[in-house]
């Protein structure tokens, strides 16, 4: 395949022209003769057996083009995109394809080509510090709601019930005051409800309050008016029976407590492991935030328009990511049918998606820009450390990632990433201006103020 020309066009599309040779053409003439030869019927000759030159004398020269084009279109586009070496987004378009006078395929593509930035500023970016102090009241918490798991149940049967309780409950809710019209999907036996869990309508959770095991109470609902349309803002009445109560009897925290929850003997050693483990998911958390906005901050320096193609792309990746989180990963189901699936309406599209979709790809355009700038390279053992890190993380075989991902779309990551480094390792961390540090700051400047005056009047 030869590429015989590109030419920019309006819009930032790009076409360009590829053309085999006329041995690539008579391959694919052959190929199509014996895919479609069993179907071909000459006299004098058994179905499927008529030579090619027998074929072409009856049928024409061009008999097998279209079948000879379509064969080689995949090739010549990637040959000539290859050669050219062209970034283009979107889906690519056949402009023309025809057969030479002297038998060779001739392409014309086209494609919109990726765009191209200006990079503003894009090292040495001032971005805040995030705070990674662990506090008393966040080892307090984790210890809390370890504390909670391992709660004990305990029956109760000789006082009403009331907030945190976990009740079992009997119920049917009506449309009337008479109860003579119960609603579906308004009944239910043995049902476990936590009081104050918020997991049932508003009003409902409380007025259980109060009740004793075995009591039979009336309880007065008023359906929000967001609710299901034929319940919405309507007043019903639930019938409810309590049938037990029981509540969490929490463990003494000390160190028993510690030995059953943890790999230490002493309430100190698990509070200083919870520290640790804290202190470095927010280390963690800490350098995203950094890389995020470091990256926000490089984008806001950068000029560049972003293509609407670039940005549908990225609003339809959303989706199906969304999607895949509630197993729907069928490719074949178009985006607009997902959304709606999902309840993504117009408002969340555009006011929602649409921005993210926007940050996203512009994010991607600096990215690409900075990777460009800095002539950043991956050899194939760099592609092989970066998988092995991958393989790490998700505790899988590297030939398992290398297998999914595929070594270009590795290679594309790692680069990437090697970006994103330039960018934040370079950025200048400020600290976090807090109430006690402006305070702070003010009082020093009074105190050089007034140092400042005794000097004058002396």
């Amino acid at each position: 395949m030869i590429l015989k020309n590109s030419e920019k066009k309006e819009n930032n599309h790009l076409q360009f022209v590829v053309e085999s040779d006329s041995q690539e053409f008579e391959n694919a003439i052959n190929k199509a003769y014996l895919k479609n030869k069993k179907q071909i019927n000459i006299p004098g000759f058994r179905k499927g057996k008529a030579p090619l030159a027998v074929i072409e004398g009856m049928y024409g020269p061009e008999v097998f083009y279209q079948d000879a084009l379509d064969e080689l279109c995949g090739s010549a586009f990637e040959s000539g995109i290859k050669t050219a070496e062209i970034n283009f987004i979107g889906m690519p378009s056949i402009v023309s394809a025809d057969v030479s006078e002297t038998r060779t395929a001739v392409f014309t593509f086209d494609v919109e080509l990726y765009p191209e930035a200006q990079l503003g500023e894009y090292k040495g970016l001032e971005v805040v510090k995030p705070d990674v102090s662990v506090s008393k009241d966040e080892i307090e918490a984790e210890i809390a709601n370890e504390q909670k798991k391992n709660a004990r149940m305990v029956s109760v049967d000789d006082r009403p019930a009331q907030i945190g309780d976990k009740t079992n409950i009997d119920f049917e809710g009506f449309l009337d005051k008479e109860k003579t019209n119960p609603f579906d999907g308004g009944k239910g036996e043995n049902y476990d409800l936590e009081l104050g869990s918020n997991s049932f309508v508003p009003g409902f959770e409380e007025q259980i309050v109060g009740m004793n095991i075995g009591e039979t109470k009336d309880i007065n609902i008023t359906f929000p008016k967001e609710y299901v349309e034929n319940l919405a803002g309507k007043d019903v009445v639930f019938t409810v029976k309590l049938n037990s109560i029981t509540f969490p009897e929490l463990p003494e925290i000390d160190d028993e407590f510690a030995k059953d929850v943890s790999e230490f003997d002493t309430l100190k050693e698990y509070k200083d492991d919870i520290k640790k483990n804290l202190k470095k998911r927010k280390e963690d958390q800490g350098k995203a935030i950094i890389r995020a906005e470091a990256v926000n901050k490089a984008c806001d320096n950068m000029k560049c328009d972003v293509p609407e193609t670039l940005v549908k792309s990225k609003l339809e990746e959303i989706i199906r990511n969304f999607a895949a989180n509630y197993g729907v990963s069928d490719s074949k189901i178009d985006v607009q049918t997902l959304a709606s699936m999902l309840g993504i309406d117009e408002e969340t599209m555009n006011n929602t998606l649409r921005p993210t979709a926007e940050a996203q790809a512009k994010s991607d355009i600096l990215i690409n820009a900075v990777i460009k700038a800095e002539k950043l390279e991956a050899t194939s053992d760099d592609v092989k450390e970066y998988a092995q890190k991958m393989a790490d993380n998700y505790s899988v075989k590297v030939e398992d990632i290398m297998t999914y991902y595929g070594e270009d779309m590795l290679k594309e990551e790692l680069l990437k990433d090697k970006a994103i480094d330039i960018i934040a390792d370079s950025a200048v961390l400020i600290e976090q201006q807090t109430e006690k540090s402006s305070a702070k700051k003010s009082t020093a400047k009074k105190s050089t103020a007034k140092k400042d005056k005794k000097v004058e009047e002396s």
